[in-house]
């Protein structure tokens, strides 16, 4: 649906409140789909700069969490297909709070663990994972931000739980061997 805006001084306003609200969303997004953190900053412009192109088309009916996913989706896609970032490694991520220092190691690891799992996991089906068990979205916002049928999306994210079950065991093994 084409929502033709009739002031554009109106749209660019509406554009610039999703990009206040959305952006942390999307940044984690990115980072759950594999981003390396270096590089969030300018994949997340990127983001942005393709939703203000595609803006007039977004239906404010709908959620707009699954729309902006689905950029995000493209863009981690793109991200990943450059060469230069196939050998890119996760960095260990900083978690926020003041626990006591065990703490802090048990957290930084479970979250190193997950972004290394989910990483195991193709992009499509880690696509469909993230927005339903991270984002809380239901499959048919999944299929329509997607653009897959309900079913394809109920299979990749079946398949999707599989990976990464299967990335955690084995990434647990391997920790375990140290």
């Amino acid at each position: 649906m084409v929502h033709a805006p009739a002031d554009p001084d109106a749209k660019e306003a509406r554009f610039r409140a999703v990009f206040d609200e959305e952006f942390d969303y999307v940044w984690a997004s990115l980072r759950r789909l594999g981003v390396h953190e270096r590089d969030l900053e300018d994949v997340a412009q990127d983001v942005f700069v393709q939703v203000h192109r595609r803006f007039e088309t977004y239906d404010p009916a709908r959620p707009i969490r699954p729309w902006l996913f689905a950029f995000a989706v493209r863009c981690a896609s793109d991200w990943r297909r450059l060469a230069r970032h196939r050998e890119v490694l996760i960095e260990r991520e900083a978690v926020a709070g003041q626990p006591d220092a065990e703490e802090l190691v048990v957290r930084r690891q479970e979250a190193e663990l997950v972004l290394r799992a989910l990483d195991c996991v193709d992009l499509e089906r880690r696509a469909v994972l993230v927005l339903h068990e991270f984002d809380g979205c239901t499959m048919n916002e999944i299929a329509d931000a997607l653009g897959v049928p309900l079913f394809t999306g109920y299979s990749r994210l079946r398949v999707a739980r599989e990976e990464f079950a299967e990335a955690v065991h084995r990434l647990k093994r391997e920790r375990g061997r140290r």
